[in-house]
């Protein structure tokens, strides 16, 4: 990713629905609704009112609101306080916020490198 690229963000807003496979080399933020595949070499952000049926690769991910779906995240996941998770996490660190839901299995282990 270019230095000069670093401020590029994605964001799929509130009242949008998006359904199919997006590919970003920057963070991506979704506070809207997202069926599909998503892939980010940065961060994915879950907004509070987002609702996300994916499976998901990323370097980071903060959730708020609503994922249905496996994540595989190089960094760390992160499940805000009212958030629910229901799939399999696959990080290096997770951390657990009090009131968040999460239903699944999850393997801590190094994982490679996310390139987008």
């Amino acid at each position: 990713m270019d230095k000069g690229n670093k401020g590029l963000y994605t964001i799929i807003g509130e009242g949008t629905s998006f359904e199919g496979t997006i590919t970003v080399p920057h963070s991506i933020r979704i506070d809207g609704n997202f069926k599909g595949k998503i892939e980010t070499s940065e961060i994915l952000t879950v907004g509070n009112s987002g609702v996300v049926e994916a499976d998901i690769i990323a370097k980071s991910a903060i959730v708020g609101g609503k994922v249905i779906g496996n994540l595989t995240v190089e960094d760390r996941v992160e499940l805000e306080a009212n958030s629910s998770l229901i799939g399999d996490i696959h990080t290096k660190d997770l951390i657990i916020n009090e009131g968040a839901v999460f239903h699944g299995n999850c393997s801590m282990e190094q994982v490679e490198s996310v390139s987008v």
